[in-house]
């Protein structure tokens, strides 16, 4: 049986969760969530916890990935999720416009604007040079640190771009070093 699977699931204080059906709808004090659940796999509420619970082994692989989007959900709605992001280079930096949209200086010969999706915030640093991606939704926070740091990659050479906080490179010695 899935060790992760069979894990319960604490629901803290001020955290309601209603299962109906397919679907678990989680609502806390920073906003609600709803996780579909696939066929085979029922989440049942006990004093307290959430038990995720699967029909038979065919359903093996998708109940320890069910567990953990459940409990992703409510920690997401109690605690949050934040993602942060670097960026290294001469000139590179973001900047907020206006409430939904980021502006990017990253070395390109026009600024990059990125929209940001409901329920995401940032915040950036006075430097300009660090952001912090905050979400209730892990899977929206994480998609939208992937984009920025899409936009540009850090470099193997130089080092120069935007990476994620404490992202360890490997610097790679350039063709007049290869002897």
């Amino acid at each position: 049986m899935s060790r992760i699977g069979k894990k319960p699931i604490p629901v803290p204080k001020g955290v309601t969760v209603k299962i109906d059906g397919n679907t678990v709808s989680v609502q806390g004090p920073k906003g609600s969530l709803v996780t579909e659940v696939p066929r085979g796999i029922k989440v049942e509420q006990q004093d307290g916890h959430l038990l995720a619970v699967r029909e038979n082994d065919s359903q093996a692989a998708l109940h320890g990935l069910t567990r953990a989007l459940v409990n992703n959900a409510v920690e997401g709605v109690t605690k949050g999720w934040e993602r942060e992001l670097e960026i290294v280079g001469i000139g590179y930096r973001a900047e907020m416009k206006g409430k939904g949209m980021v502006v990017f200086t990253l070395g390109y010969s026009h600024p990059i604007e990125y929209a940001l999706p409901s329920g995401i915030e940032v915040a950036i640093d006075p430097k300009q040079t660090r952001l912090s991606i905050r979400g209730i939704d892990r899977q929206k926070v994480g998609q939208v640190a992937a984009e920025m740091r899409a936009l540009r990659p850090p470099d193997p050479y130089k080092n120069k771009g935007v990476r994620y906080l404490g992202e360890r490179l490997k610097k790679k010695v350039g063709k007049t070093g290869a002897k």
